[in-house]
């Protein structure tokens, strides 16, 4: 590995080291190659054969310990002393390879957050792992287990130095990204009833044979030193190291992600997890700089969100009044909801209205109580709260009906304008075409065999899908139960 002379697998095995003739008999020790090292990881996890201690560095806040990449000099960077309020924006790119360079590009983990086309360069506050990139420090075998984005963004993953990272990968389409929740629940169904959300955890490690094999769509790649990888919304991924190695992670967003993030608000909402930031504060921060908005299928695509917002809350609204909940947004004067930016100012005061029962920010109305001064509930929870009578119950509301329709007038207009103006369509299937051909001849993937990656002693329990039971034997109910990781 990278072009260090071959070094040995530190995996003992039961049966008698090979011998060569041509080699007087000397002893052969296997190569620790990737195809090597993947099928001893898998032994470890699926066998538990062996007990493998792992550390792992994760999840590292560059901006205490520093980034593998060079600081922004131009406010491009959360971490940029001159976030966003450089007068430089309209300077020419600096020169490929030059140290400038690597400071203001995009590509840059740093930057891409907040690049002009990433919805998350409206957040004016750090948000760890969200805009403000993680470092991570592997050796052998450190996992990052199964699991997709927070919010189902984008992300990107860049190895600084060190050894490879065998990743896999699952397509975000709700196809195959159910599908990998079925396998979660059907093989471990009795700890899923207990945590939920097991999923959100990072906690659980399936070897992609088995998803395969429950006709789930796997492939996977190797990431060497100085490459990125790129995961789309809702794609499950995860993988280990081969080595020594250090590496950073960022998310972005693009416009096309809005349909994927409503699916993941109603999700976490579905769990009561909170969420990292507010989906309709995002939205209606969006729609207020809707002359960044680059085609008419983004218009479309955030209109359509809008009016679904308007739709439910509206409705919500005429029920609870009907039902005896007092509307005071005449008799009490509420701060405006700012749509220009989410600083550090709305996201406290965002986490002061999160929903009692689903944990979801109410950022249009709450109801209230008169028996608490600090519980709130969104309009679809608000039976929840308390055994208060109706009557105690109130209405507290942000967002009148008249600004909702402006700001859906907002974007429909610019979605206009972009139809009848000469801007290309991102949209462009010969394009997509053309570049997913390029894509995969340059840089291929392969699914992942159905075949066992090692052979498997017959005395060993078999993993059987089962509605009931978690796992056929309690020695595999857990993830990789004898590959122990050790954060540092």
């Amino acid at each position: 590995l990278n072009n260090e002379p071959p070094i040995t697998s530190s995996v003992q095995s039961s049966e008698p080291p090979k011998t060569d003739s041509a080699t007087n008999g000397i002893q052969k020790e296997t190569i620790m190659s990737p195809e090597n090292l993947e099928r001893d990881y898998w032994d470890i996890v699926e066998t538990q054969s062996h007990e493998v201690d792992v550390d792992y560095g994760n999840d590292i806040d560059t901006s205490e310990v520093g980034s593998g990449f060079p600081i922004s000099q131009r406010g491009r960077s959360v971490n940029s002393p001159n976030f966003q309020k450089s007068d430089q924006d309209d300077l020419p790119e600096p020169e490929f390879g030059t140290e400038e360079y690597y400071r203001e590009t995009f590509w840059n983990l740093n930057n891409i957050p907040n690049s002009k086309n990433s919805v998350l360069r409206h957040l004016k506050v750090g948000i760890n792992g969200i805009n403000v990139p993680w470092l991570y420090f592997g050796c052998l075998f450190s996992t990052f287990c199964w699991h997709n984005e927070d919010n189902y963004m984008y992300s990107i993953n860049y190895h600084h130095r060190g050894a490879p990272k065998q990743w896999y990968g699952v397509p975000g389409t709700k196809q195959d990204a159910d599908g990998v929740e079925r396998v979660f629940k059907n093989y471990l169904s009795m700890k899923m009833r207990d945590v939920p959300d097991l999923l959100h955890h990072i906690t659980t490690s399936f070897s992609p044979r088995i998803l395969n094999q429950e006709g789930v769509r796997v492939c996977k790649l190797l990431q060497n030193s100085g490459e990125f990888i790129v995961t789309f919304p809702r794609a499950f991924h995860g993988g280990f190291s081969l080595g020594p190695n250090c590496g950073e992670a960022v998310n972005f967003a693009l416009h096309d992600w809005i349909p994927h993030a409503v699916d993941a608000n109603e999700r976490y909402r579905t769990f009561a997890r909170p969420s990292v930031f507010s989906h309709d504060r995002l939205v209606y921060t969006m729609a207020h700089w809707a002359k960044e908005l680059r085609t008419k299928e983004i218009c479309s695509a955030l209109a359509q969100e809008l009016r679904r917002l308007k739709n439910e809350e509206l409705l919500l609204r005429a029920k609870l009044i009907k039902a005896g909940v007092r509307d005071v947004s005449n008799d009490v004067t509420l701060p405006p909801n700012r749509l220009d930016r989410l600083d550090e100012e709305s996201a406290d005061y965002d986490d002061k209205r999160l929903c009692h029962s689903c944990k979801h920010i109410c950022f249009f109305s709450a109801v209230c109580c008169e028996c608490s001064e600090s519980k709130v509930s969104c309009l679809r929870h608000s039976h929840y709260m308390c055994r208060c009578s109706i009557k105690r119950k109130y209405l507290l509301i942000w967002t009148k009906e008249k600004e909702m329709n402006d700001t859906i007038a907002k974007v429909e207009r610019r979605g206009e304008e972009l139809a009848n103006s000469n801007v290309v369509s991102l949209v462009n299937d010969e394009l997509l075409e053309k570049y997913a051909t390029e894509d995969k001849y340059h840089h291929k993937t392969y699914d992942v065999s159905v075949d066992p990656i090692c052979a498997l002693d017959k005395e060993v329990p078999q993993l059987v899908s089962s509605a009931t039971s978690s796992i056929a034997s309690a020695r595999s109910s857990s993830a990789s139960p004898e590959l122990k990781q050790h954060p540092v």
